[in-house]
Formats: C-alpha cells, structure tokens, sequence
C-alpha cells in the first residue's frame, strides 16, 4: 500500500490582497444563493430561469438548490486554485544583464550588452510594478529576445522607492531620473514605455528631442475619461480614505494599489483562480500563470506626491487629455512630438481601456496603430505576445 504524496507547504503570498478576493468571492455566492430563493414564480417558470438551470445542471432538486451547489462548486475551485498557485514550484531564476547605469534605488539594465549592435531601445515600466514584466521568463522574455534579434534593449528597473524617492513628484521622475538615464546612454534612444511609462516616455520625448529618436507606446493610457468618466472620478474621489495610509508610509502601499485595481475588474482575480485549479500543474500554461502572478503580487509602493497626482490629476480632471498635465511646469502634448511612433493598444486590456490609448495614438501625427488580440499583460509576455507584439515591434524597429 503506497502513501499518498502530501502536497507542499504553502509558500506564496497571493493574490493580493487576499481577504478582498476572498470576500468578494463571498459576496458574489451569497448574492446568489439569496436571489435563487427569492425566485418569484412568473420568473421561475420562464424560458431565462429554464436556461438558468439547464446551464447549472438542475435535474429537477429546485433552481436554489442547483445555485447553491454552483456556488460551492465554484468556492471549492477557487480555494483550489489559490493553494495551487501558492504551492507551485515554479521560482523565477534569470540572471540580472549588466548594470549601465544607477542612481538611487533605480538602475539601467543593457539586455544588449552581449552583442546587439542596433540603436538602443531604453524600455520605461509603470512605478507600481517590478520592471522585469518585459523579461518575465525563459521564452517569456521580449528584451532577451529584442537583443537575440541584433536590437539592444535596455531597462530602467525603477527599484523600490526609498526615502528620498518617496518625496518625488512626476516631475522628479521624468525631468530626474529618467532624463539622467537618457543622458547615460550617449546616444539618441528610441523611447518605449509600457502602461505608466508609456505617459513618462511620453513626458520625456518632448523634453528631450535631442535624447529621444522615436517612441513606442504599450499599453498607454491617456484620456482616463474615454471608456468611463464616472468610475475614474470614483477612483479619485477615494483619495482622503487613502491619506492615512500615504502620511503613515509616504507612498500608497501595494495592497492598497492592488484594491483600486481589483476595483476594474472585481471577480476578474476569482475566475483566473478557478480555470487555474484545472490546470496541470507541469503544464508550461500553469507556470506562465505562476510567472504572471508572482510578478503581479510583487508589487511596488508608489510615492504620496505621485499617488496623489495620479488619483487627482490623471483620474479626477483627466489632465493628460485635458492639456493640463505639466512636468517641471511644461505641458505635455504628444501633438507637439516630431518623430517616428507606435502605439500598441491591446484589444482586450482591462486595465487600460483601448479607448484612451487609442486617443493617444491619435494626437500623435503619423503614429502607427497597432491593436493586438491581447490583454494588458499577454500582450508583452503572454503565450501569443511574440506574435501579437514583439515581431511586429522589431520590425518597425528596423524600418526606422
């Protein structure tokens, strides 16, 4: 008689924050399993409520009892989801590329130092993540593939905001580090920036013409009104319940980064876990997975001073499409910008709705638009992303 394997111990942080998810999975079946009891019955003989149990699997027990078993199906599959991810294997193990440059917490990384010869790509991330989304994992790495293709892609990993960082403003980011990180390089740079960075490349581009040969926009927002005024202005309007934990820490924690963006998509997180408690653990779909979700959990503070421009100024006025953003008292305008660029707008983001990327690509004069079949994230290290983004990026790079 064999002994049964004993699963590993719980090692993983995750998703975060963990009682939001939770609870909002709570939620969601309760609701249910209240609403199915209080069935009226017009509504539980009609063709909806027919649909309803036939989707559910009713064989005849009662439409509450086929919710209520549907709900605990669906609990049981996201409890199982989550001890899957938190006891998976997986660990990232990449090797750092060699240091260009530092200053502070923040360092430039040439992915190109090994051979690429081409004009350098210098890659800008949001503040609120760690910057390796763009080398994610063996296969699931655009730089290391960029520079495996002649270009040489370099990184600006931001780093964790220390004492001094977490008094900056945008302004000490773009008209500070990044445009010292520019000037590091020696050479003009084609500017691409993924999400947040995308607004900061933006910034710095008409900074620094002189720094900036072309641009290439991921991902990036800029009219925050486009797909929902009313929920943007939500967002901001939840400022003064994050001032005490911003004059405590100095910068907005990632928990409470991680609850404004669960507020997009509140089940989204939920149903991830669930088709991922199907999944075959040695499977390369379930380690993409882990690799995503480990890079997503590992998130970053951002500064007070930023949070609060973000929320006020991005989310309430919309300032970046209004012509009121300013970086060290210049506005930003991307109908000013004199240069090549591309706008990649993933056709299924989440986080950032294609309805205000694709509001930058057009105050941009002769920007090329592409829009991938892909989400926010997939589109830069998914299992389509060299196709949908990475061979498309390389080959306007070469065009250049």
């Amino acid at each position: 008689m064999t002994q049964a394997a004993v699963p590993g111990p719980l090692t993983r942080r995750g998703p975060r924050p963990l009682l939001l998810h939770l609870t909002l999975a709570m939620l969601k079946s309760s609701g249910s399993i209240a609403a199915s009891t209080n069935w009226n019955a017009g509504l539980a003989n009609s063709p909806q409520a027919a649909a309803l149990r036939a989707a559910l699997g009713d064989s005849g027990a009662g439409f509450p009892h086929a919710v209520l078993a549907e709900a605990l199906r669906q609990d049981r599959a996201l409890i199982a989801g989550i001890a899957a991810y938190r006891r998976h294997p997986y660990r990232r193990d990449l090797a750092d590329p060699p240091v260009l440059w530092t200053e502070g917490g923040s360092r430039l990384l040439d992915y190109g130092a090994g051979g690429g010869a081409g004009r350098p790509v210098l890659f800008v991330p949001s503040l609120v993540n760690r910057a390796h989304v763009l080398d994610l994992a063996p296969g699931h790495s655009m730089l290391r593939w960029l520079a495996e293709q002649g270009v040489r892609p370099l990184l600006l990993d931001w780093g964790w905001p220390g004492e001094v960082e977490r008094r900056f403003t945008l302004t000490d980011y773009v008209a500070g580090r990044l445009e010292r990180a520019l000037v590091a390089v020696g050479e003009p740079v084609v500017l691409a920036g993924f999400c947040m960075g995308g607004l900061l490349a933006v910034a710095a581009a008409g900074r620094r013409p002189d720094r900036v040969a072309a641009l290439a926009l991921l991902a990036t927002p800029w009219d925050f009104h486009a797909a929902d005024a009313d929920q943007a202005r939500a967002l901001a309007r939840l400022r003064p319940l994050l001032e005490p934990a911003m004059a405590f820490a100095g910068a907005l924690p990632v928990d409470a980064l991680q609850t404004l963006f669960a507020a997009l998509d509140p089940f989204g997180v939920a149903a991830k876990y669930r088709s991922f408690s199907a999944l075959d653990p040695a499977s390369a779909r379930a380690r993409l997975f882990v690799a995503l979700e480990d890079w997503l959990n590992d998130g970053v503070p951002l500064a007070a001073p930023v949070a609060r421009e973000c929320l006020e100024g991005w989310y309430g006025a919309n300032s970046p499409a209004c012509g009121a953003w300013r970086v060290a008292g210049l506005p930003v305008d991307p109908a000013a910008l004199r240069l090549p660029a591309l706008v990649a707008v993933p056709a299924r983001d989440r986080i950032v709705p294609p309805q205000s990327a694709r509001a930058l690509a057009a105050r941009i004069a002769g920007a090329l638009l592409l829009e991938p079949a892909a989400g926010h994230i997939g589109m830069a290290a998914g299992s389509t992303a060299e196709r949908v983004l990475w061979q498309p990026l390389r080959a306007w790079l070469a065009g250049l």
